[in-house]
């Protein structure tokens, strides 16, 4: 009963902070009857990019000196970013930083236990697979893999390791989202028959780095290793730092924002992956040499063909009109639950009139806050993000300690993959993409997908 109520009173003041969620939070007792928990964790950073110096970093500065965690090492192939990592990171950590050329020489060396990943989209499966193999524990950024090949292989590595992956799907360690996958999936909400996903926004320089594609020499870097198992091309500074606007090296929207928020249709509905999607879309406003569209409207369809059931979700995305304020509404015959205003209500449901002229009963969800099913709720999806990643960090940090698995393990990351690559596929051919359950490949028309 003592150590409930302690739980609860430290559970209670860290939601009153707004710093609560990962689920399973653990004080700072409890660490001492973990084994090697007076160990402390040293971490490496993987690309200091703007992900982590922005996001990561402060999340981690809320918790390591409880959790008893250090970031001692940095790699990265430009110089000048590893200089900087080095330079920015040891005031942070008030403590000498080691920079590395690269990860072959960061691993070798054993000088860490675990690293946060955050470099080019297409290379995060393959940086996953370098550290579990090096037996290192991991965060690593969405979208997990850009291409199927590398993420069967990247699911395989870390499954056959005994490293803790946990991927950057903050939304898993958000209490609104916890709230909305238990209210579904205990039946209230009624079948889900639609999701409505969008982000938006007007800024000409998302993704673009021209003041520092202007510093970036090929001889200050390797770019036969930036580009990994990519098809070989000429050095292309752009490329380097604004690959989201260059297929193959991401995906754009569909990688960046969807994986966001189709993880959450996986993750309420219990299923893998879609049945189908098509898309459209073009480069409609910049005309500034990207591959990656600027709008993207991609539709697609879910469902479990033994029961007989399947909804639809819509994504688009656009980069010249909008305020990002990215929205989730999941839609039932009885109403809807909506991840902007943290509520479930009856709009849209089945009202008596329309019922009783069909001999039917009224279909009406109840209105509620999701607030009222949980113990601390942030204000909403879009202002709370960074309490989101920092619950997400402070997850990761707590498994790496308990050797449980995450909010968002690999498995989270494999299955918005697919939704992903499949999305990428019906826009770069303009067919509907399909998925091979047996051999795991995304196909359009009757072929498998390839870059």
């Amino acid at each position: 009963m003592k150590k409930s109520r302690r739980y609860f009173l430290q559970q209670t003041a860290m939601a009153g902070a707004g710093l609560i969620l990962s689920q399973k939070g653990w004080s700072a007792q409890s660490y001492k009857r973990i084994m090697g928990a007076n160990d402390r964790v040293r971490v490496g950073v993987v690309g200091f990019s703007d992900r982590f110096r922005s996001s990561h970093v402060p999340a981690f500065m809320q918790h390591y000196k409880e959790l008893n965690f250090d970031i001692v090492a940095v790699s990265d192939i430009w110089k000048l970013r590893r200089e900087q990592g080095v330079a920015f990171l040891k005031e942070k950590m008030q403590h000498d930083i080691t920079g590395f050329v690269n990860n072959d020489e960061l691993y070798s060396s054993n000088a860490v236990d675990a690293v946060f990943i955050s470099t080019a989209d297409f290379q995060h499966a393959l940086h996953a697979i370098e550290a579990v193999k090096a037996g290192k524990d991991a965060y690593v950024e969405k979208p997990f893999a850009e291409t199927m090949e590398d993420n069967r292989a990247a699911l395989k590595a870390v499954k056959e390791s005994n490293s803790i992956v946990q991927i950057g799907s903050q939304r898993r360690s958000g209490v609104n989202y916890h709230a909305a996958a238990n209210f579904i999936q205990s039946g209230k909400f009624g079948n889900i028959t639609m999701v409505e996903l969008t982000w938006n926004v007007n800024q000409p320089g998302r993704w673009r780095r021209p003041e520092l594609v202007a510093k970036l020499k090929e001889e200050d870097t390797d770019w036969k290793r930036f580009i990994m198992n990519r098809p070989y091309e000429s050095f292309d500074a752009r490329k380097y730092l604004e690959f989201r606007l260059f297929w193959p090296y991401s995906s754009g929207m569909p990688g960046q924002w969807m994986s966001h928020q189709i993880d959450t249709v996986h993750w309420f509905s219990g299923l893998s992956h879609p049945r189908s999607v098509v898309a459209n879309g073009g480069i409609y406003m910049w005309k500034d040499g990207r591959r990656n569209w600027d709008t993207t409207t991609a539709v697609f369809d879910y469902g479990d063909d033994s029961k007989g059931e399947g909804f639809q979700v819509v994504f688009s995305s656009r980069m010249h009109n909008g305020d990002e304020h990215p929205s989730e509404i999941y839609y039932s015959n009885g109403g809807e639950l909506n991840l902007i205003t943290n509520t479930i209500s009856p709009k849209g449901g089945l009202h008596e009139k329309e019922a009783a002229a069909m001999h039917m009963k009224a279909n009406l969800l109840p209105e509620l806050q999701l607030s009222s099913l949980a113990e601390k709720v942030v204000a909403s999806a879009n202002t709370g993000a960074d309490i989101l990643t920092t619950n997400h960090v402070r997850n990761w940090m707590e498994c790496v300690r308990s050797r449980k698995q995450p909010n968002a393990p690999v498995e989270a990351g494999y299955h918005h993959s697919i939704a992903t690559i499949m999305a990428n596929a019906a826009v770069h051919t303009g067919y509907k993409a399909t998925f091979d359950e047996a051999t795991q490949e995304v196909m359009v028309n009757g072929k498998v997908f390839k870059y």
